[in-house]
C-alpha cells in the first residue's frame, strides 16, 4: 500500500511577510492587490481569518471586515525563494514529488532515501526541517492516497499533522462535511445540499448512476472518494499543462472595444510566455468573471497551431463572442493555452483538396 504525504505551507505569503517583519507577528496581515486597483486577497494570516477574511475576496471587502489589518502587495521573488528551499528538501527524501502550487506538494514516500518505514516519522522530519530552513510552519497529511492526504493536511492547521489509515478512512469520511471534501466545489456542494446531502455518510448513500447523472464524470469521482478510493499516482513535475494570464479590470465594463483590447493584450503575453518556455498550444481558453463574480470559460481546439500573439488575440476575441458578454458587465478576463507541444515537435496541418472537375480539363 502506498504512503502519501501532502505538505501545505501555513498561510504561506502572509507567513513570509510576518517572518521578515517581526512587528507583524501575531497581527492580521492581508497579502493582495490594492483596493484602488480592484485587487483581491492572495492569502491572509490566521489573525485576519478570524475576522472572516479569505483568499480570492476583494481586498476592499477584506479591509472592511478587518480595518486594522496591514495590507501588503505580493513579493513573489521572496515567496519563490522559500518555496525552492522546501522543494529541495522534498527531493532529498524522494523523487516522487508533485508540486500542486507554490506552497503545497504531494510526496510518495513508500520508498524513500531516509530508509524509514513510517510516513508519520518522515512527515515530522519534513515539518522540522521546513521550520529550520525557512522559519515557516507547514501542515502535513498522511494517508494511502492523494485525496485523503490532502483532506488530512487541511484537518488541523496551522502546523498540524493528521494520519488517516485504511481502517480509519470510512469513519473519518462519513463524518466529514461535504464542504471539506477536496474536489467538491462550492457549486456542487450547494447542489448536493438541495438533496440534503451534507456529510460523507449521506453522500455515500447515493448510487453511482445518480451521481453520474447529476455531475457527469465528476460524479464518478465523488462516488470513489467518499469510499476512500483514489488511484491517482504522485506525478513528478514535468512540462507545464497550460500557460495563462488574467487580469482584473479597473472597473466593470460591458464595452466590447475595451474587452477586446484586454483580450488581445493578454493573448500577446500568453504567446510570449509560451514561446519562452519552448511550447506552442493547441487549445485556447477564454475566462470571464462578471461583476457578480459568476465565472464562465469557453475553449476551442485550434484548427492549426498558432505561434503569433496577434493571431491568438484575434481568435480569443472570436471565442469571447460566443460567451454572450453583452448581458453583464465584466470584472476579470483571462486567456490560456493548453494541450501544449514542444516548438520542435513536427506540426501537421489539415490539407483540403478540391475534387470538383474544372472546366476545360
Amino acid at each position: 500500500m502506498r504512503k502519501i504525504i501532502h505538505i501545505d505551507m501555513d498561510a504561506f505569503f502572509a507567513s513570509v511577510e510576518q517572518r521578515d517583519r517581526p512587528e507583524l507577528r501575531g497581527k492580521p496581515v492581508i497579502v493582495g492587490g490594492s483596493p484602488k486597483r480592484r485587487g483581491v486577497v492572495s492569502t491572509c494570516s490566521y489573525e485576519a481569518r478570524a475576522f472572516g477574511v479569505h483568499s480570492a475576496m476583494p481586498t476592499a471587502t477584506a479591509l472592511r471586515l478587518c480595518p486594522q489589518a496591514t495590507l501588503i502587495e505580493p513579493d513573489f521573488r521572496r515567496y519563490q525563494a522559500a518555496s525552492l528551499l522546501t522543494r529541495e528538501l522534498f527531493l532529498s527524501v524522494t523523487d516522487l514529488v508533485e508540486p500542486v502550487s507554490i506552497d503545497e506538494c504531494y510526496l510518495d514516500v513508500t520508498e524513500n532515501r531516509l530508509h524509514r518505514n513510517s510516513a508519520t516519522r518522515i512527515a515530522e522530519y519534513l515539518q522540522r526541517e521546513i521550520f529550520l530552513r525557512t522559519d515557516l510552519t507547514a501542515s502535513a497529511g498522511i494517508s494511502y492516497n492523494k485525496f485523503l492526504a490532502k483532506v488530512a493536511s487541511d484537518y488541523r492547521k496551522p502546523a498540524g499533522l493528521t494520519v488517516i489509515t485504511p481502517e480509519e478512512a470510512p469513519r473519518f469520511l462519513d463524518a466529514l462535511p461535504i464542504a471539506r471534501f477536496h474536489g467538491i466545489g462550492e457549486v456542487s456542494a450547494k447542489k448536493l445540499a438541495q438533496f440534503n446531502i451534507k456529510t460523507g455518510r449521506e453522500l455515500r448513500q447515493l448510487p453511482r448512476e445518480t451521481l453520474h447523472a447529476l455531475f457527469g464524470k465528476a460524479g464518478d469521482f465523488y462516488y470513489d472518494i467518499v469510499r476512500g478510493i483514489d488511484d491517482r499516482p504522485v506525478e513528478p513535475e514535468g512540462d507545464p499543462k497550460s500557460i495563462s494570464r488574467e487580469t482584473t479590470l479597473p472597473s466593470d465594463t460591458a464595452d466590447r472595444r475595451k474587452i477586446n483590447i484586454v483580450l488581445r493584450t493578454l493573448s500577446r503575453k500568453v504567446m510570449r510566455r509560451t514561446l519562452k518556455q519552448g511550447f506552442l498550444g493547441r487549445t485556447l481558453t477564454v475566462k470571464v468573471r462578471f461583476g457578480d463574480f459568476r465565472v464562465i470559460t469557453r475553449s476551442e481546439t485550434l484548427p492549426q497551431i498558432v505561434s503569433n500573439g496577434e493571431e491568438l488575440g484575434r481568435r480569443a476575441v472570436l471565442l469571447a463572442d460566443k460567451a454572450d458578454l453583452a448581458r453583464k458587465p465584466v470584472r476579470l478576463l483571462g486567456v490560456g493555452l493548453s494541450n501544449l507541444v514542444s516548438v520542435d515537435a513536427p506540426r501537421f496541418e489539415q490539407l483540403y483538396f478540391d475534387f470538383n472537375p474544372r472546366k476545360g480539363d
